[in-house]
Formats: C-alpha cells, structure tokens, sequence
C-alpha cells in the first residue's frame, strides 16, 4: 500500500473527462437510431398529397396518378353521363353511398365535390383488382348503361360515380379519397379541407 497522497483534483478531473466523452458516445449512437424511425423520403413522397392539373381533361377522359400506392382515377364526365347516374338508382347495391368508402362532401349522387369529375381510387372492393374503364361500351356489361368500369377478374361493374351494381361480387363502391380543390383546374389528392388523409 502506497503513502502517497491522493491527488483529488486528478481524479474530478478524470472521471469529468470520461462521463463527458461516455456522453458524448452515447448521443452518437442515438442520434442515428432515433433518426431511423422516421420515414424515408421515398415513403414520404409515396403519402405526400397529389396535386393535379384537369385544365387539360377533356370530357370523357381518365387520367391516372398514384396516391400511396393506389392508382387514383380522375374522370371528367359528360352532361349525358352525369344525366345517366340519376336513372341507375334502382340496379345498385349502395345507390346512396351509406358505406363509408367517401368523405361525407362525396356522400351524394354523383360522389363528387364537382360533378363534372370523378376522383376514385381504382381498385376493386372485391380482391383488388383495377377495373377497367368503358368509356362507351360498358353497355356489353350493363344494358342501357354507355360507360362505367368492369372489373376484368371477377365481373364487378360499376358506374360513372363508381358505385357498384348489384349481384356482383364487388361488396362496395370504390373508394373516394380525400381530396380538395384549390381552384377551378386543380385538385389535390390525400388531403381535404377537413383535415382527412
């Protein structure tokens, strides 16, 4: 055993030294693991909002974009097609959109903030297949019926507001995600003015 004085100063010093450096070490490994846990930029721009431009829809036409995934339909519809929608009550299973696959704002006949567009997620409520759309022979599925969209693998038909017809073996509407316009040529998609996305 040693007689030398212990020198008390060294040791604060020493052990302030290591508790700083061991602290330091610590926040270099947390940072990056903290870090990890937030999403990506890719996962962020795949549920980021969509804005889309319709001043160059003409009637009659869908256009596709992506949503967190989803292929998101915009179909601008004619006067005759928006005409038709009113007679179809009677051959559908939810004519009235009571399911909850739309925004209450979607909740009407047409399904729509603006009649003249349709904004609908394009996969089928059955197995999640992508209908097609049948601009003007869907009458092949529907008698009477000019446009909709047909379901190729299982037969699900729905109309121009993407409500599904009875007797398929679709068992809802398709889904109207939230969406909002910011003015009369553009919408954006994921989010509304309800704060829903």
């Amino acid at each position: 055993m040693s007689n030398a004085p212990v020198n008390n100063g060294r040791r604060r010093f020493l052990t302030a030294t290591t508790a700083v450096i061991g602290g330091v070490g610590a926040v270099g490994v947390a940072v990056p693991f903290i870090k990890s846990w937030n999403p990506s930029a890719k996962a962020k721009a795949a549920g980021a909002p969509v804005e889309i431009d319709l001043s160059k829809v003409e009637p009659g036409q869908l256009i596709r974009v992506e949503w967190r995934g989803k292929p998101v339909w915009v179909v601008r519809r004619t006067e005759k097609v928006l005409a038709e929608l009113k007679n179809l009550d009677g051959q559908l299973r939810d004519p009235n959109s009571e399911e909850p696959q739309q925004p209450s704002y979607a909740q009407n006949p047409t399904r729509a903030v603006k009649d003249e567009f349709f904004i609908g997620v394009g996969i089928c409520t059955h197995l999640g297949c992508s209908p097609t759309y049948l601009p003007d022979s869907f009458g092949e599925q529907v008698e009477g019926v000019e446009a909709g969209f047909f379901c190729p693998c299982h037969g699900s038909k729905f109309d121009m507001a993407g409500r599904v017809f009875a007797g398929v073996p679709a068992p809802l509407n398709l889904v109207v995600p939230p969406h909002q316009y910011l003015n009369d040529t553009t919408v954006v998609v994921g989010v509304d003015q309800e704060g829903n996305a």
